[in-house]
């Protein structure tokens, strides 16, 4: 078999892993310019990233996780483990509409954390064998792919095919991981948009600069989880088309 068929340098990469890989160029750089378009619009009420935080959580009854501030841009996240809400430079102490709504989005993490959302649980649950996966599980299905297809006798032949199913499913894990967090994120900039509203912390205008800026990163998820996909369904008819082969 040719080298660059046996490790799939071929339709089904360009047909389902580029289009998605392209998807999250676009998606990547949306969340750039939105994010730099509406950082320069201060909120009316002078409200920072912090302070959105604050009256989130305090809209939701939550006593138990800190707000820090952690170095970098747009590294926001919310760290189930030691009940820690990270803000970034760029969002803990801007007033900009942009950072009040990254600041948001992620308290709509700590929300989710204690109300128990399920979605939330799954991710956590998945995440560790979804690391390895990620990591490990591709490298081992194109590992078997390439040397079953040389394979000179019935035994190497299975050990490949054994190793080609194992990162296949390793990297299923993966994929399921990806699949998961769409709602989740999506849910977080839901409870985030409805609580600013509430609370009166922005108003009609600026939730729409928000809206904006949480749809753009929405879709780096969505790009990142076809892209998962497309990887997993060519490794899978990659594995057939070998089985044929041989």
């Amino acid at each position: 078999m040719n080298f660059f068929n046996a490790i799939g340098l071929d339709w089904y990469y360009l047909v389902l892993v580029v289009p998605p890989l392209i998807l999250s160029m676009i998606a990547s750089s949306m969340v750039k310019s939105r994010f730099a378009a509406y950082d320069k619009v201060p909120s009316k009420k002078g409200v920072t990233g912090a302070d959105a935080a604050k009256i989130l959580m305090r809209a939701n009854d939550i006593n138990d996780v800190q707000i820090t501030r952690v170095r970098g841009n747009l590294t926001d996240n919310y760290n189930s483990s030691d009940k820690t809400l990270n803000l970034s430079d760029s969002t803990y102490a801007s007033t900009s509409i942009a950072a009040v709504g990254v600041a948001a989005h992620e308290t709509g993490h700590a929300i989710q954390d204690k109300k128990s959302y399920g979605p939330l649980g799954l991710r956590h649950t998945l995440y560790p064998v979804a690391n390895i996966g990620s990591r490990f599980g591709p490298t081992m299905a194109i590992l078997g792919i390439i040397f079953g297809a040389s394979a000179q006798n019935a035994s190497l032949y299975s050990l490949c095919g054994l190793l080609t199913k194992a990162g296949i499913i390793l990297y299923l894990c993966a994929v399921l991981f990806y699949i998961i967090t769409l709602p989740v994120e999506f849910d977080a900039s839901r409870r985030a948009l409805i609580i600013l509203r509430e609370t009166g912390t922005l108003d009609e205008e600026e939730l729409a600069g928000v809206r904006k800026v949480l749809w753009a990163a929405a879709m780096t998820y969505v790009a990142s989880a076809l892209t998962a996909i497309g990887s997993l369904l060519r490794l899978v008819l990659l594995s057939r088309r070998n089985q044929r082969r041989n």
